[in-house]
């Protein structure tokens, strides 16, 4: 692909050649000769002046580089857009495989790709260009939307509804019963869960991740939101538009999470919480109450700056131990002189 129709097609401008032959896109430590590659910020710089990259894209010309430059308002975007045009992953082929079960009353539509040993359940929906690679399981009722990717071994359970664009990667399960019981006689009794769990469009959710269905009612997963491996999202839970959850997130039931949220790795939720637009909470942050807008730390979450603070003394405290000892032993030899 000439660079000049790759700035045209991220609207960019070239200082060198417009002409080159770009091969492919790759990250700035492994390009080659014929690559496109970018510099997301300064300490990038260095690597790019010894990369044999062809081209780096940049936000704005950088003099001291002898190499071709394109530059455009968001390089790290520019290079996602760019993957996305020079490597397409495998996608198999429309039809339904001669080991899969479709119920008869089941609607699957136009273009809809379904692997080897899936099971689809009356009164499923499949939307058009959706593919369900092999051992996916969809339950009754549950619709998934159009161009959708399920990976191998997914378990999507009865009245679960799916967006459109929405990726759901091997072995993660939607809808499975919510963790509820009432205690009856000394014994754990437990609570149906017969709700649904609604996915909105363009989600993303990883590998092993689990979304409890509600106990009643649904639990939701607004449009855009990305969601890691290995993350536990319990029933009633709602989560907003566009937020990101990192690998081993647990929340627990009926809490409300706002838009454009950044939940750390290995946080943890307690139930009936609310946490507000736009906050970010550290890894392995534990949140007890709700949470207004803001960036927290620690178990119990608190304010970054208050967190920076008490761990600053904790790593003073040998020293200030020490500084304790030595006015002890002066107050004491002031006393003892006292008594004498």
């Amino acid at each position: 692909m000439k660079l000049r129709d790759i700035a045209r097609v991220l609207d960019g401008e070239i200082s060198g050649e417009p002409e080159l032959d770009i091969k492919g896109v790759a990250g700035i430590e492994d390009a080659r000769e014929g690559d496109i590659t970018y510099v997301a910020d300064k300490k990038s710089i260095p690597l790019a002046k010894k990369s044999p990259a062809s081209c780096v894209l940049v936000k704005d010309f950088i003099p001291e580089l002898k190499i071709t430059q394109l530059a455009v308002p968001d390089p790290r975007y520019a290079f996602a857009v760019l993957l996305g045009h020079f490597y397409e992953a495998p996608r198999p082929q429309a039809g339904v495989h001669d080991l899969a079960f479709v119920s008869d009353e089941a609607s699957l539509a136009p273009e809809v790709s379904v692997g080897a040993f899936a099971y689809i359940s009356g009164g499923a929906s499949i939307g058009v260009r959706t593919v369900l690679y092999p051992g996916v399981f969809v339950g009754e009722g549950s619709s998934i939307g159009e161009d959708c990717l399920i990976y191998p071994n997914v378990v999507i359970r009865e009245g679960v509804s799916v967006g459109d664009r929405v990726i759901v990667h091997a072995g993660a399960v939607i809808g499975s019963d919510g963790f509820g019981y009432v205690m009856h006689e000394k014994k754990h009794f437990k609570i149906p869960q017969v709700g649904g769990v609604t996915i909105g469009d363009d989600v993303e959710i990883g590998a092993c991740t689990t979304i409890d269905r509600a106990t009643t009612g649904s639990t939701v997963i607004g449009k855009g939101t990305k969601i890691d491996n290995h993350v536990q999202i319990a029933h009633n839970v709602k989560i907003g538009e566009n937020s990101i959850l990192v690998s081993q997130v647990g929340i627990a039931g009926s809490t409300n999470i706002g838009s454009n949220v950044m939940l750390g790795g290995q946080a943890g939720i307690t139930d009936h919480v609310n946490i507000a637009d736009g906050t970010i909470l550290a890894a392995r942050s534990g949140v007890m109450s709700d949470l207004k807008r803001g960036i927290y730390s620690g178990a119990p979450a608190v304010p970054r700056r208050e967190f920076m603070r008490v761990v600053s003394y904790l790593y003073k405290l040998p020293e200030l131990n020490e500084r304790i000892k030595e006015l002890e032993e002066k107050l004491g030899s002031i006393e003892r002189r006292r008594r004498k």
